[in-house]
């Protein structure tokens, strides 16, 4: 004897089973959504004229000129050296890059105006120091420095006299080319508002 399913459905049942529920609702909204957008022609992007385009490149020119402009006024500076005061550091016809930002230090090469030229010699001593140079020795505050120069330091030809202390708001400097007394033992101190940073990158340019 066989069993028959009942397979009876009630016309209340039917009607549900036939009835979307509301996540079907939105899934056939989404898709016809999807389909008219794919059906629309994409917009092209307008292309910009010989005007425009000249008109952006000009902009980005100036904002860049400016920019390299404001550097070179307030943080860096390019100079050619046109002497050999600063050998075997800096050499005749050099291109020197200085930092205009920072404390100046004992030790530091530095750019700096005398007598309308721009020059470059060596930080010996700062404000309030005293300086003895005397049989080829250099001292400050009583002490002996260390340098790295091959020429030895002379007082002869010296326009100042011994102990020197260095004025308020100036540096000592001397070349790297001890011979050559153009630097403070000519100038004396060097104020800073004469100095326009120190020395950060040389570059040789004989023989380019």
């Amino acid at each position: 004897m066989s069993l028959q399913e009942n397979t009876d459905i009630t016309p209340s049942e039917q009607e549900e089973i036939e009835q979307p529920t509301d996540e079907m609702q939105v899934t056939r909204a989404e898709d016809q959504v999807t389909s008219k957008d794919k059906d629309q022609p994409k917009k092209k992007k307008k292309k910009l004229t010989a005007k425009q385009y000249a008109l952006r490149l000009a902009i980005k020119i100036g904002i860049t000129a400016l920019v390299i402009t404001l550097l070179l006024v307030f943080v860096f500076g390019v100079y050619v050296n046109h002497s050999n005061s600063s050998y075997p550091m800096i050499k005749d016809g050099d291109l020197c890059l200085t930092y205009k930002l920072g404390d100046i230090r004992q030790g530091d090469v530095v750019a700096y105006e005398a007598n309308g030229e721009t020059k470059f010699a060596r930080v010996i001593a700062l404000e309030g120091d005293s300086v003895e140079i005397k049989n080829d020795y250099v001292a400050v505050n009583g002490i002996g420095i260390f340098e790295e120069t091959v020429y030895s330091t002379s007082a002869e030809g010296s326009s100042i006299s011994y102990p020197y202390k260095v004025p308020g708001g100036s540096v000592f400097v001397l070349n790297d080319l001890r011979s050559d007394t153009s630097d403070s033992r000519t100038l004396g101190g060097i104020p800073l508002s004469d100095c326009k940073g120190k020395v950060i990158f040389v570059m040789r340019r004989r023989g380019i």
